[in-house]
């Protein structure tokens, strides 16, 4: 069965998505820890991030460090944090949380509340500072 995750990919489901290429997707977590937390993840579906080939994983994290890069410009924080849990959804994925304070990253963490307007200008915000090589697609 396809996982949350490939029906986004596919379109299934809708996102808030801030960057997009070939082979991976980045979208703001509908449960966020902190503002701008966003999901990045491998277009294909595999379970466990360290199943992923090697060059696969060094592709994802150069993708997601174009994406934190982003994040630092577009929200107010200290660092973005970068979390690997891997056991809410069956697909590799990799958390980037923006944070003031270290608590914030942490996924037990409060969940933020926010609105469908909260999230499309936070999704704005992040994607003025996407490199264009990683644009959402149309």
């Amino acid at each position: 069965m396809a996982s949350v995750f490939t029906k986004i990919v596919k379109g299934e489901i809708p996102a808030y998505k801030v960057a997009e290429n070939d082979k991976f997707l980045a979208f703001l977590d509908i449960n966020p820890v902190a503002e701008g937390h966003t999901l990045v993840i491998p277009k294909q579906e595999i379970d466990y991030l360290f199943d992923l080939e090697d060059d696969l994983l060094a592709e994802m994290m150069v993708f997601a460090k174009k994406v934190a890069r982003a994040l630092d410009q577009a929200i107010e924080c200290k660092r973005v944090g970068v979390m690997v849990v891997g056991t809410e959804v069956p697909h590799a994925h990799i958390h980037l949380v923006p944070f003031k304070s270290e608590p914030q990253v942490c996924i037990v963490a409060p969940k933020m509340k926010l609105s469908e307007e909260q999230f499309m200008d936070i999704a704005e915000r992040i994607k003025r500072y996407i490199p264009e090589d990683i644009t959402v697609k149309s």
